[in-house]
């Protein structure tokens, strides 16, 4: 009897346990050992740093033959390279945009980036369920542009901050406060200038903004601030991300946004600064669902803040399938049922569902970091292909947006 009473004891003493402090312990505890194991998996001075290329890789990336990068590289003092032990040229990506200026003196086409009368090209990648793909999306967007030779600002603005993890920048550990665009967006005598939080990355032509738990703070300011009304900037809180965009313009040929999970002031003004929407979905009836509620309150939402004069003209909306499995039947349906519904505005690419991704993500690389050997190759490859497919379709209507064929 005495043991059971003491067993009762304790079931009620853990049933009354404060979840508000439960979580704090759980969150400190869980900080602290991330923090132990990225010093184990990653050496405590360790950068990430971009694979070399090889020269057909480099070719690709080009637009031009093999044979015609190594003769650049052997006859070009400007041009530098490194031999593998097998007697291989590889190229860093800031050779091979070397390699790309040389072609564009001559043919501007191999400088793919904004023109004379090109607008700033703002990709907004959004949608508010978990698991459809976002940051993956827009990471690996941002680094296909950069790729292919665009200057190119990648914008963390969901305050889980995974883009930023992905970029080389743990949110926990390596942004503080007023480090984040909440710091240029904010409504108190602590707003900085943009261009103060942007971040370099090992990712030539790829910059970044990154993200951590702060955004939340513009959620919680922008009722107290619009309840206030003291000017009339607090009150189009929709135009403080465009604002802060527009004085890096000169800077940056596309901007990539990844959108918060939710439909929150963050996203609103986010969609108020893009030139295009890039809408994420995964083939599968809840998913879908989920994104019929997400379109219905964003129009909602929308048509408010554009009667308040917030700017709603874009250049395109897509709409991206994403963890495509192609041998799922079902899946197949939901696709189809979304081309008829949609048309072209749903991409003809889809990102497949990879290991390959998936491998290359435990280690915080996309598929475009890893090496081809790291990995079975044919997976690899169907999985470069895939996101290629989609993100060339995606380059393709920057062009036509710019006036380009």
């Amino acid at each position: 009897m005495a043991n059971r009473t003491a067993k009762i004891s304790r079931i009620e003493k853990i049933e009354r346990v404060s979840i508000d402090k439960t979580i704090a312990d759980d969150s400190a505890k869980l900080s602290s050992n991330l923090q132990e194991l990225s010093a184990r998996l990653f050496s405590p001075d360790e950068q990430k740093a971009l694979r070399r290329f090889s020269s057909t890789e480099a070719a690709k990336l080009l637009g031009v033959t093999d044979s015609y990068v190594r003769h650049l590289a052997s006859q070009e003092d400007t041009v530098t390279s490194e031999k593998t032990a097998g007697g291989r040229r590889t190229f860093s990506l800031s050779e091979i945009n070397t390699i790309r200026h040389i072609l564009g003196k001559t043919k501007p086409a191999y400088l793919p980036g904004r023109r004379e009368g090109d607008h700033l090209q703002v990709i907004a990648v959004t949608n508010f369920k978990g698991g459809s793909g976002k940051t993956t999306s827009s990471t690996h967007l941002a680094q296909y542009l950069a790729l292919r030779g665009y200057r190119v600002l990648a914008v963390d603005l969901d305050p889980q901050a995974s883009m930023s993890a992905m970029l080389g920048y743990q949110p926990e550990f390596d942004v503080g406060e007023n480090e984040t665009l909440f710091g240029a967006i904010r409504y108190d005598e602590l707003r900085r200038p943009v261009g103060e939080v942007v971040r370099k990355t090992y990712f030539p032509g790829l910059d970044l903004i990154p993200g951590n738990l702060e955004l939340h703070e513009f959620e919680h300011d922008t009722p107290r601030a619009l309840a206030e009304r003291s000017s009339s900037e607090t009150d189009m809180f929709f135009l403080r991300v465009g604002k802060a965009l527009s004085d890096l313009s000169d800077r940056y040929d596309v901007v990539v946004i990844d959108c918060p999970p939710t439909l929150g002031f963050l996203t609103l003004s986010a969609l108020c600064a893009a030139t295009a929407v890039l809408i994420t979905v995964h083939p599968q009836m809840l998913d879908v669902a989920s994104m019929n509620q997400f379109l219905a309150m964003t129009s909602d939402l929308l048509s408010v803040v554009k009667e308040a004069g917030g700017n709603l003209e874009y250049d395109w909306m897509r709409y991206l399938v994403t963890r495509y499995e192609p041998n799922d039947g079902p899946q197949a349906q939901i696709v189809a049922f979304l081309r008829s519904l949609f048309g072209e505005r749903v991409l003809t690419s889809m990102m497949v569902k990879s290991t390959a991704i998936s491998d290359a993500g435990l280690s915080k690389q996309t598929i475009y970091e890893a090496a081809r050997e790291s990995m079975n190759r044919q997976t690899y490859d169907r999985a470069v292909e895939a996101m290629d497919g989609v993100n060339f379709e995606i380059e393709n209507l920057l062009k036509s947006s710019w006036g380009r064929a």
